[in-house]
């Protein structure tokens, strides 16, 4: 590119916006049961006690990585009076939307943990069935990161048991440029069970992908 003379840019927080409006939409819809209850009125039932949300007030929402996209959804937080955790290997990036914490005070005290890392060799597997034990409450777990990040067998597991309350992937941990392979004679029977999951919501890694 510098022997064309072509200039280029660096611009990571380009969709930064559009990842934590997602994210905390993601937030919401699991809280609230909206896509299950959508579902449910489309098919002619009315179940009102069945989809009996809970708020985010009073929630502490645990951030691991506080770059461009963790303070974007930290920042969505704002207008709702819960508290603001994050975790980062990097020392002193925590404002005032976020708490920079301890990894131990974080699994102490989280009631959502929500991934916004790069894919490193620190970062692969990193949820995976200690990282999941570790944490001391019942949480839900967002990622609209990587989704290599997170073992999808032990997910599950964590997901049967109540360990993870909820979660809501924009992205897996099997994710190619064509989803197609998933839905075949080769489809991981791990995200067989996910598809069948009334407290797990999918989309196809679209959090950063707005008009904007």
């Amino acid at each position: 590119a510098a022997k064309k003379g072509i200039t280029l840019i660096s611009s990571p927080e380009g969709n930064r916006n559009a990842v934590g409006e997602h994210t905390l939409g993601m937030l919401l819809s699991l809280f609230n049961q909206l896509n299950k209850a959508d579902l449910e009125v489309k098919a002619g039932h009315w179940l009102r006690e069945d989809n009996r949300g809970i708020e985010v007030d009073g929630k502490t929402i645990g951030i691991i990585g506080y770059g461009n996209m963790g303070k974007s959804f930290a920042k969505k937080l704002r207008g709702f009076d819960c508290t603001v955790l994050c975790y980062d290997i990097k020392e002193g990036v925590g404002d005032e939307n976020a708490q920079q914490v301890t990894l131990e005070h974080f699994r102490k005290e989280v009631d959502v943990v929500s991934l916004h890392t790069p894919w490193t060799p620190l970062t692969n597997k990193m949820v995976d069935a200690p990282f999941i034990a570790a944490i001391q409450k019942p949480f839900w777990l967002l990622n609209t990161a990587r989704g290599k990040s997170i073992v999808t067998k032990e997910l599950v597991s964590a997901l049967k048991s109540g360990k993870i309350v909820g979660a809501g992937l924009d992205v897996l941990e099997y994710e190619k440029q064509s989803f197609e392979t998933l839905f075949s004679s080769e489809t991981p029977q791990e995200f067989k069970q996910l598809l069948s999951m009334d407290n797990v919501i999918l989309s196809p890694h679209v959090a950063g992908w707005t008009e904007e």
